[in-house]
């Protein structure tokens, strides 16, 4: 492969910001982009601890794809996609972000670029010239880079067989891997895999590390986990929170541990051809791809917020799993208490929803239940809901919204236009349609209309909420903390007040 200086077509982030950080190391950049060096004709994290390369011989691109497509290697020091992802494809609401998003999900290995910008409403010619132009690589090589990474994890860290990590990355083929992995790393699986060994774990359940930014604040993530836990599909038990997902090859169990500097995922019953699926759930689940030290830098410039932020650093936007069921969750949660909200949706879930093959009575802590899909609550109907009808009759209505089709609540979904949609829903008002949007896609400037103790805590502070211009882009997370800052001096009796 032919090695350039820099892709022709990828706008170079700033120069000197970026040389900065990896002369002083930098880790908090670490992710956000990526380092050539031309000398060497390797690509490394700002972090890396080799010696700095002189000005004229780097470059900096925003992802690996666009390293590997100039012809650069992955530094066999530092492991330059062995860190957190990106927090712009985590937060961001321009098309290349939201692309990003889907591709981590796997939306490329299912459905094809065709079905990834069907998904994202573009054409494929319109899509692969953004993705080019912002981000240096197209969406086969941006999926390419996952599916590499991917694979670079599994034999790092598992003992699984190396045909088996082949198809778990995504990839249709032996070869395909092992020309992915040469081109990407300068090695093949094996020698990765020798390279690094004693760092496999033993047979048995899939256990990965996943990495995150630091400052991160367990205890208001798991608070709000283990606040809203649906008996029989999640528990949450310490800082671990275990739940069931529906998966595009079938249904997995899941254990995520967080602590402060990073998280383990253990993974049962899984489809390995799910994997990256999963693990991109599970990231979103956390907020893992946040960058806290620029929204703890951004809010704390506003004296009111300033102490909030101080005492609660890192804090994160709990997500949701699964789009369908983060809105049914919503709508049947409106006015009543978290504990009601738990009663209803447990009820929901034991009638409607799919028991999974590893239920097990003797076993009531692991969850075994799937949320009920979009097609299993349209054929119940209304009557078989509990609670007002009114509710019973927008889950429905929001039910067949999404298994027709009209409505796919993705990660990859532009928040105004899915705002719009949620509200054109029968029993879907605008606290509900910004929960949704908060939890569904990640959108770091949402600040839920109506929120009552939102406004209580604004109340406490002296905060006028008609003028919070100051806090965007990061209003989800300013909201957090005035939600932190009401519950923790105030019992909550309503969902329209609880952490989401």
């Amino acid at each position: 492969m032919t090695r350039t200086a820099h892709p022709a077509d990828t706008p170079a982030p700033d120069f000197e910001r970026c040389y900065r950080a990896l002369s002083a190391r930098d880790a908090r950049f670490d992710g956000q982009f990526f380092v050539t060096v031309t000398t060497t004709g390797i690509y490394c994290r700002p972090s890396c601890p080799a010696r700095t390369p002189a000005p004229e011989n780097v470059a900096f691109v925003p992802t690996a794809a666009a390293a590997v497509a100039a012809g650069f290697r992955a530094c066999r020091r530092c492991l330059p996609d062995a860190t957190p992802g990106s927090p712009r494809w985590n937060t961001g609401a321009d098309l290349a972000s939201r692309a990003m998003r889907l591709i981590s999900d796997g939306m490329v290995d299912r459905a094809g670029v065709d079905g990834l910008a069907g998904a994202l409403g573009y054409t494929p010619r319109h899509l692969s010239r953004v993705l080019r132009a912002e981000l240096g690589a197209g969406p086969l090589a941006l999926a390419r880079a996952h599916r590499a990474t991917t694979a670079r994890i599994l034999l790092v860290n598992t003992a699984m067989p190396v045909s088996d990590v082949a198809f778990a990355a995504g990839f249709s083929s032996i070869r395909q891997f092992n020309d992915t992995l040469r081109d990407t790393y300068d090695r093949s699986p094996t020698e990765l895999r020798r390279r690094y060994a004693g760092r496999s774990a033993p047979a048995g359940p899939l256990t990965l590390r996943l990495p995150l930014r630091t400052p991160y604040d367990v205890a208001w993530t798991v608070r709000g986990f283990a606040s809203h836990a649906v008996p029989g599909l999640e528990h949450v038990d310490g800082t671990t929170v275990r739940r069931t997902l529906r998966l595009p090859h079938g249904p997995a169990l899941v254990a995520l541990t967080l602590n402060d500097d990073h998280a383990l995922a253990r993974f049962d019953h899984l489809d390995l051809r799910d994997l990256t699926v999963a693990v991109n759930r599970l990231r979103r689940l956390a907020d893992l791809d946040a960058d806290p030290a620029a929204v703890d830098a951004a809010l704390s410039a506003d004296p009111r917020l300033a102490p909030l932020v101080a005492a609660a650093p890192g804090i994160r936007i709990p997500g949701g799993a699964d789009g369908h069921e983060t809105l049914i969750r919503a709508i049947l949660g409106q006015q009543i208490s978290v504990a009601a909200a738990r009663t209803r949706l447990g009820v929901l879930v034991a009638e409607l929803g799919e028991p999974a093959p590893w239920q097990s009575p003797a076993h009531p802590e692991t969850p075994g239940m799937l949320f009920p899909s979009p097609e299993a609550i349209v054929a119940a109907g209304p009557g078989a809901i509990r609670g007002p009808r009114r509710l019973a009759r927008a889950v429905v209505a929001a039910s067949e919204a999404i298994a027709s089709g009209r409505m796919e609540p993705h990660a990859g979904a532009e928040a105004s236009k899915f705002r719009t949609e949620l509200l054109a829903l029968e029993g879907v008002g605008p606290w509900t349609a910004d929960q949704v949007v908060l939890r569904v896609t990640g959108d770091p400037d949402v600040l839920p209309h109506g929120d009552l103790v939102i406004a209580q805590a604004a109340a406490d502070l002296g905060i006028d909420l008609g003028n919070t211009g100051t806090w965007r882009p990061w209003r989800s997370y300013a909201a957090m903390h005035l939600w932190r800052h009401r519950l923790t001096s105030n019992d909550t009796t309503t969902d329209q007040g609880e952490n989401p």
